[in-house]
């Protein structure tokens, strides 16, 4: 049975059936056909929603709405402009080099090329780079968000595996900075293979002082959540109760410009996303019961030790997997309905479930930006008025330091692990 619910799902998926009615329906029709109770769907669900961990997921998606919304990342993006404009690439290095400060604070990929991504399409199409080229620098340098502290799918995962979600925030810092630098890298080489514009001189001291005092509050939230962290003052929700709270304070007595409608909008905007994610997380809770009581996992762990016990096989073949689901699901679908079933074998043969995690959530945010299903790729065609092969054609270049990235964190587990094992 456990099987034919899989099997379900996958033909209503592709059928077009939104992906909540493609988990549900499934899942519901097993139920009435086992004849269980029907209070066995209200109470798997109120199960799934009643987690402490998840209160951080809406706090973050509130903080990155609040930015926006009151105008927090436009000071963050002139600092950065004044800081490496005149590196080779110019807005495309800035631009990179805002997504890392902008991640400390959202959480989000979608997030970044949504609020911080309009700012910086419009302003490096000011500046003479072309549409597709812009798009494509903002939808990578957006990948470096859900790995780098705060995390929303890293939360997700953890409270999914009941693995340390402190750890796996802690653990997303350093192969952040790897992709980071390695993005950078790659726009300086194509800057100078194809004469791209950019300041045309560094900045005196004083010229990034001017700019680094209005930019100082906002980029002092994701140094106060990770210090907090790894001081062990702050669980990771505290550490987004605390955020938000500071975001808000430096908007209305700072920079004053955080209005009613502002909070409002803010408000509006995270209740409807937070919606999105949360009635997955419940429809997917009931999916995976139903394949805990069919043994479905047990079965495909007995199946794939058998395959292999070798952990880089077994790591090799993590990568092939997530990465496809990546390419069709959306992060939380995909986190909540295949980790259940591939990461018991996986920490059985000796993978390390921290280390675990980062592969897991790396690839699917590399799948916001390959088709057929990549979020990105859609909202950035949106905000940068262009065709989806004129972005796939600009993001070719970008594919390479993104896989180059995933093997440094799929193989160098020291890496990853360095930061978390000081908590330990």
């Amino acid at each position: 049975m456990g099987l034919i619910v899989i099997a379900a799902f996958l033909l209503l998926f592709i059928a077009g059936f939104p992906v909540v009615y493609a988990i549900l329906i499934p899942s519901i029709v097993y139920v009435l056909l086992e004849g269980l109770p029907y209070g066995l769907l209200a109470q798997r669900v109120t199960y799934a929603l009643d987690s402490f961990p998840l209160v951080a997921v809406p706090i973050f998606i509130f903080v990155g709405n609040l930015m926006n919304s009151a105008g927090i990342t436009d000071r963050i993006f002139r600092f950065a402009d004044t800081l490496v404009g005149r590196a080779p690439g110019g807005l495309a290095q800035v631009n990179v080099f805002s997504s890392l400060i902008f991640s400390g604070m959202s959480g989000a990929a979608l997030a970044d090329v949504g609020g911080l991504g309009r700012i910086e399409i419009a302003a490096m199409r000011k500046r003479g780079f072309t549409a597709p080229f812009a798009a494509a620098v903002t939808g990578a340098s957006a990948v470096v968000g859900p790995i780098f502290p705060p995390s929303i799918p890293l939360i997700v995962y953890g409270s999914v595996t009941s693995v340390s979600i402190v750890q796996l925030l802690i653990a997303g810092i350093v192969p952040a900075l790897v992709c980071v630098a390695l993005l950078m890298l790659t726009v300086a080489v194509l800057s100078y293979r194809h004469r791209m514009p950019r300041a045309e001189r560094w900045p005196t001291g004083g010229e990034v002082l001017r700019d680094l005092q209005p930019a100082l509050p906002a980029l002092f939230a994701p140094f106060l959540m990770i210090a907090g962290m790894l001081a062990g003052l702050f669980t990771p929700t505290e550490a987004a109760s605390v955020t938000a709270v500071y975001v808000m304070v430096i908007s209305a007595l700072f920079y004053r410009d955080l209005t009613w409608p502002h909070l409002w909008q803010a408000l509006i905007i995270t209740v409807r996303s937070t919606s999105a994610i949360l009635i997955i997380v419940a429809a997917a809770a009931l999916f995976g019961w139903i394949l805990a009581v069919e043994q479905v996992p047990q079965d495909f762990s007995r199946w794939i030790l058998q395959f292999s016990a070798n952990p880089i096989v077994l790591i090799l073949i993590a990568n092939f997997i997530f990465f496809v689901a990546g390419m069709f699901l959306d992060s939380t679908t995909a986190t909540l309905l295949v980790v259940p079933i591939i990461a018991p074998p996986l920490v059985l043969a000796g993978i390390d479930p921290v280390h675990l995690g980062i592969i897991v959530i790396f690839n699917l945010m590399f799948g916001l930006l390959t088709p057929p299903m990549g979020l990105s790729l859609f909202l950035l065609t949106s905000i940068a008025e262009i065709s989806l092969r004129q972005l796939l054609r600009a993001l070719l270049p970008f594919y390479l330091p993104l896989l180059a990235t995933l093997a440094v964190i799929s193989f160098a587990d020291w890496l990853v692990l360095w930061l978390p094992g000081l908590l330990r």
